[in-house]
């Protein structure tokens, strides 16, 4: 609901605007802490994928960043999403934790198979995307139980800095 609604209404309080500066600030922090750590999960899994053709660092490294950038949104709306259920109690935090841990790999392996398929689609076909995303699909969850002990410590990271950002709003 927005201003051109018949039933919207000013907010005196500020709530509002609080509240989607927490989602912005959110999704802005996911973002910038799991991004990364995507981009090591392909590095991770690639440089041991035996079947694939050699790259050179650079190519690895293009790889990484494009994958890593297909992520990105979708790690982004997570964040955004439980951005405001970190501020109401300690419990609550500790819960939207535990939440964003196990949303992040789901979130980039989802964004990863959109973007793969359409660029695949776009390329060479819908039969040969179909087979790279499946492909993808279990690079990506062995990718994300490689480095399930850093996407712990980033939640735990992103929780603290929300609440903290939150405070600094109030």
């Amino acid at each position: 609901m927005g201003p051109w609604s018949p039933n919207w209404r000013p907010d005196p309080t500020g709530r509002r605007l609080a509240a989607m500066r927490v989602a912005r600030r959110g999704g802005l922090l996911a973002t910038v802490i799991f991004t990364p750590l995507v981009g090591l999960a392909v590095v991770l899994t690639l440089s041991d994928a035996s079947a694939l053709p050699a790259l050179d660092s650079e190519g690895w490294m293009a790889v990484a960043v494009l994958v890593s950038l297909f992520c990105a949104p979708g790690i982004a709306l997570l964040g955004a999403g439980l951005a405001g259920s970190t501020l109401d109690s300690r419990s609550g935090a500790a819960i939207t934790g535990v939440a964003i841990a196990v949303g992040v790999p789901v979130a980039a392996a989802t964004s990863a198979m959109i973007g793969a398929f359409i660029a695949f689609s776009l390329a060479d076909g819908v039969g040969d995307a179909t087979q790279v995303v499946s492909h993808l699909v279990r690079a990506a969850m062995t990718a994300a139980v490689r480095i399930s002990p850093l996407i712990v410590l980033g939640s735990a990271v992103w929780v603290v800095l929300v609440r903290r950002f939150a405070r600094v709003l109030a």
